[in-house]
């Protein structure tokens, strides 16, 4: 889980994977992280800087890979083919390492259930390897899997940093009422998930236990401009969710507790703030 804390703020690794959505350079990000990594209120110490994701971003754990696996997926981030039936599901992430950095080339090979609970255990329905790209990211296409006896509704999933030993792990759907029920269920991996019409899209960070050795301090900085856009947005103000403000004419709304600073402008971070 990669969004806000129980106390309702943005962690670390949320507002790293909002810059590198919005195209941001990630080790110039990063190091602006630590600033946002809690929205201080009056009285409160700011916490102590670390090279590690130390704001309740743990390695991603480990969880049985299970009878069904099989080795030598095809190289695809779309599981779909010709007449594949189910509802259309994209999960989407970043891989990070322990500084909270995000790691090119890991390899992640996904299997799962179609969607009446049954795998392809002769072929590779369902079945595909893929790797982050240059940010850290990665997308799959596929569909939400059925249910079979004795579990909830879930994702398989192995992923292999460069040179590096295998996690292998399971994403799980929220609201789902077998979570109750299923004894290998952990909350730690629900992804986040909403419906978009008749399809869902799903989103998850994985941490890897990959030392990372952090990088130059370069505070962010905006895309320049002829003249700075009006508005009400201003950097330097902390901004609770709910918060609207104006940037460049249009409105935004705050999604996310965190302090602005320049370069995550409303219309550059969708993470932070969606458009009213």
């Amino acid at each position: 889980m990669d969004h806000e804390t129980s106390t309702g703020h943005v962690t670390r690794k949320a507002v790293l994977r909002a810059a590198l959505a919005a195209g941001m350079a990630a080790p110039a990000v990063l190091m602006g992280v630590p600033a946002l990594a809690r929205t201080l209120t009056a009285g409160e110490a700011a916490p102590a800087l670390t090279p590690e994701c130390d704001d309740g971003d743990d390695p991603t754990p480990p969880q049985t890979e299970g009878p069904y696996f099989k080795p030598n997926s095809p190289l695809r981030t779309s599981l779909l083919e010709s007449g594949t039936v189910g509802v259309r599901l994209t999960v989407s992430g970043y891989v990070f390492g322990l500084a909270c950095r995000p790691i090119a080339g890991v390899l992640l090979d996904f299997w799962q259930a179609d969607t009446n609970g049954a795998y392809d255990n002769t072929g590779f329905r369902f079945r595909g390897h893929q790797f982050t790209d240059a940010q850290g990211a990665f997308k799959l296409t596929t569909i939400v899997p059925g249910l079979y006896p004795g579990r909830t509704r879930h994702i398989h999933v192995k992923l292999q940093a460069p040179g590096r030993p295998v996690l292998t792990t399971q994403l799980y759907f929220p609201n789902e009422p077998r979570n109750n029920t299923d004894t290998i269920f952990d909350p730690r991996l629900l992804m986040t998930v909403r419906d978009t019409g008749g399809a869902r899209e799903a989103a998850f960070d994985f941490v890897l236990n990959v030392l990372q050795t952090p990088g130059p301090s370069p505070t962010p900085t905006a895309t320049a401009t002829t003249q700075p856009p009006g508005g009400t947005w201003a950097a330097g103000t902390a901004y609770r969710a709910g918060d609207t403000v104006t940037y460049g004419g249009p409105g935004y709304v705050c999604l996310q507790a965190h302090t602005a600073q320049a370069g995550w402008e409303p219309p550059n971070v969708p993470a932070l703030w969606r458009p009213r």
